[in-house]
C-alpha cells in the first residue's frame, strides 16, 4: 500500500504542545491521520524559557501522535509566536524589463524582494512576506499580475518579524527531540488560514487567537493580512486570577474554568447553584455560585478583548468596526470558554463566531476544535508550500528560496 506525502505540525504553545500528523489523499488534499496534545512546561508568553522542559512535552506530543497515526516522523512545520512578533506593511517598485512588457515570475520576484528591503535590526528576521495587491501602471486591486502588460509593477505587502534567538530556542528545542524543522510560521497566520474562509478574508475579518499566554490578532482586509500583533496576556490569566481569588491550585480552576466557566454573566442560568472546590492540604472545601464564578473570568475577558479593540484601533487606525462585514472569528483554547462569542460580540458591536478548521479530512468531530487551529494550519501551510495553489502564504512568491527567509535562515544556522 502506497502512502502519499506526510506533513508535520507543532504547535508548541505556552499551556500546551500539540502536534498533528496529515497524510495527502488521493484527491490531493489533505487527511489528519494522528494527533497529540500535552501540557506545556518550559515556555512563558510563547517564549521558550527552559529548553529541556520545552523539549520534553515536545517529544511527548509527537511520540502521542505517531501512536494515533501508526508512522514514524523526522520533521516537522513549527509554529511561532510570542510578544516578541512585529509587523508591518511595505511597498516595492520595480520596471518591467521584458520587450514586451508582459509582467513575468521574474519580475514579480523582484518586485517583492524591492518590497522586503526594510530595515531591520540585528537581532530580528523575516519571518513572512504576503502580497496584499499589485499595481500595474495606475491599475490598482490586482491580485495577480503574471502575464499582465505594463511598464511599472508595484507590491503592497504585509511583512510579519521575529526574533532570531527566539526562532533559535525553538529550533534547539525541537532539534534536541530529535526532529528536523522543516519551516517556520506564524502561529496566528496559519491558524486563520485553517478558519478563515475565502470570502471572510475578502470582506474584512479580525481574528483573535486567545492562547494561554498571548493572545494573537489578525485584520484580513481584501483577501490578505493587513494587521499582526501579539497581547501578551491569554487564558493562563484567567485561570491566575481564579486561583487567587479562591485560594486553589492552577489545576484545580482550569478545570472548572472549562467545565462550569462563563464569561458572559447574562448568559447564566442558575445563579444560585453551588460549585464545590476542593481544599488544599487539609484545608475543608470551599464552594462559589457559578455567577460569581463568571463574573471573575468575565472581567479578565473584558480587559483581553478590550486590550485588543484599543490596539487595532490606535495602531492600525480602524475604527469602523461595523465595516468588517466578515465580522470577528476566535480561534485557539480561549475560544472554548462559554460565552465568548457573545461578550466579544458586545465589546466589539459587530457578529462574532468561533473558528473551527476548515480544509481537511479525517478529522472526527471531537479533534476539529479551535485550540487545534495552529496546528492544523501548520501541515496546511506545509501543504501549500509544496503545491501549486493560490494560498496568500505563496503566492506571488518565491516560497522555495526567498518568500520565508526562514527557511533558508535555518539551513545557515544549522
Amino acid at each position: 500500500m502506497t502512502h502519499g506525502k506526510m506533513y508535520v505540525g507543532l504547535d508548541i504553545g505556552t499551556s500546551k504542545v500539540s502536534a498533528v500528523i496529515a497524510e495527502t489523499s488521493e484527491s490531493g488534499g489533505l487527511d489528519i491521520l494522528g494527533i497529540g496534545s500535552v501540557p506545556s512546561h518550559g515556555l512563558r508568553r510563547g517564549v521558550v524559557v527552559n529548553i529541556e522542559s520545552t523539549l520534553r512535552s515536545v517529544a511527548l506530543a509527537i511520540e502521542k501522535a505517531e501512536n494515533m497515526a501508526g508512522r514514524e516522523i523526522s520533521s516537522v512545520i513549527t509554529g511561532i509566536s510570542g510578544s516578541h512578533i512585529e509587523a508591518l506593511n511595505s511597498r516595492g517598485v520595480v520596471a518591467v524589463t521584458s520587450k514586451d512588457r508582459e509582467i513575468t515570475h521574474v519580475d514579480i520576484s523582484r518586485v517583492m524582494d524591492a518590497a522586503r528591503a526594510v530595515v531591520l535590526p540585528m537581532d530580528r528576521e523575516v519571518l513572512h512576506v504576503i502580497p496584499q495587491e499589485y499595481v500595474v501602471d495606475d491599475q490598482k486591486g490586482i491580485k495577480d499580475p503574471l502575464d499582465m502588460i505594463g511598464v511599472r509593477l508595484e507590491a503592497e505587502v504585509h511583512i510579519v518579524t521575529g526574533s532570531v534567538t527566539a526562532a533559535q530556542n525553538v529550533l534547539k528545542c525541537v532539534n534536541r527531540a530529535g526532529f528536523k524543522v522543516e519551516t517556520l510560521a506564524l502561529d496566528v497566520l496559519v491558524a486563520a488560514e485553517a478558519v478563515l474562509s475565502r470570502d471572510e478574508k475578502d470582506l474584512g475579518t479580525l481574528v483573535i487567537d486567545i492562547g494561554g499566554g498571548t493572545t494573537n490578532i489578525m485584520l484580513y482586509q481584501n483577501g490578505a493580512p493587513f494587521f499582526t500583533s501579539v497581547i501578551p496576556i491569554g487564558g493562563n490569566e484567567v485561570t491566575s486570577d481564579l486561583s487567587i481569588i479562591l485560594k486553589a491550585p492552577g489545576e484545580t480552576m482550569e478545570t472548572i474554568k472549562l467545565q462550569y466557566g462563563m464569561c458572559y454573566s447574562p448568559l447564566v442560568d442558575d445563579h444560585d447553584e453551588e460549585i464545590i472546590i476542593p481544599g488544599v492540604g487539609g484545608m475543608p472545601p470551599k464552594s462559589v455560585t457559578k455567577l460569581e464564578l463568571s463574573e471573575y473570568i468575565e472581567a479578565r475577558m473584558v480587559e483581553i478583548f478590550t486590550l485588543v479593540k484599543d490596539k487595532v484601533e490606535r495602531e492600525a487606525q480602524f475604527y469602523r468596526w461595523p465595516a468588517l462585514a466578515g465580522g470577528i472569528v476566535l480561534t485557539g483554547g480561549g475560544a472554548l470558554l462559554q460565552g465568548a462569542p457573545e461578550l466579544a460580540a458586545e465589546i466589539f458591536s459587530t457578529p462574532v463566531r468561533v473558528g473551527f478548521p476548515l480544509g481537511v479530512g479525517g478529522l472526527t468531530q471531537d479533534l476539529q476544535q479551535p485550540n487545534l487551529a495552529t496546528a492544523i494550519g501548520l501541515v496546511l501551510h506545509g501543504h501549500d508550500l509544496d503545491g501549486d495553489n493560490k494560498s496568500p502564504l505563496t503566492k506571488g512568491e518565491n516560497t522555495k528560496n526567498t518568500g520565508n527567509s526562514f527557511k533558508q535562515w535555518l539551513k545557515n544556522f544549522f
